[in-house]
């Protein structure tokens, strides 16, 4: 189906992958991958769903600089990570990341949402993997005030496999869209849930 909305999405080991597609079954907007956008200025509603990764968001940068002019858009921006996105200092890591991958516009007119994602270091790659090993050997010798959410997540994820995706957590994503009138949620089997 071919609308004027749109999910993007930017997934490493598929966690916002997951995300993205289960929102775009929601709400019935089309959803593809950041590589796959041929003409984002196409769209007046833009969804972005990006897996934390690297100190950014997957394809996030490189998706949005494309945008010519965020007049008359509604972008939203869902991040997924394995730290707790309820956690204060975690959200404003992410931001302050967000904040230097974004042009100003583009962040301040940005509706954004966190989500907890999944990981199962038998898949990841190896160079992903070694990597993961070096941090977590330099953060396992840190003190324990210096630990904050990021890094305790990985500490505690390391080398195993653990799922954090809550679908339900999408909720307040679909009550600002239904809010704001970007969609009717009609495909929400949760949509008795929402506020309107």
């Amino acid at each position: 189906m071919k609308t004027d909305k749109i999910i993007i999405y930017g997934s490493q080991y598929g966690s916002a992958e997951k995300y993205a597609k289960e929102l775009s079954k929601r709400i019935g907007y089309d959803c593809i991958r950041y590589e796959d956008v041929e003409d984002i200025n196409a769209y007046s509603t833009i969804i972005y769903v990006g897996s934390l990764y690297a100190g950014g968001v997957q394809g996030m940068k490189k998706t949005l600089k494309k945008l010519s002019s965020v007049e008359n858009k509604k972008i939203v921006i869902a991040t997924v990570g394995l730290a707790d996105p309820t956690d204060k200092e975690n959200i404003e890591s992410i931001r302050a990341n967000m904040r230097r991958q974004l042009s100003g516009e583009v962040y301040e007119k940005a509706e954004i949402f966190h989500l907890r994602g999944a990981i199962d270091y038998s898949k990841i790659s190896f160079l992903h993997k070694k990597m993961m090993g070096l941090l977590c050997k330099k953060a396992a010798n840190l003190p324990e005030e210096k630990k904050n959410a990021e890094v305790r997540a990985m500490l505690e994820t390391y080398n195993k496999q653990v799922d954090f995706i809550d679908f339900d957590t999408l909720k307040p994503i679909l009550e600002m869209l239904c809010a704001n009138n970007y969609t009717s949620v009609l495909n929400d089997p949760f949509r008795q849930h929402i506020v309107l």
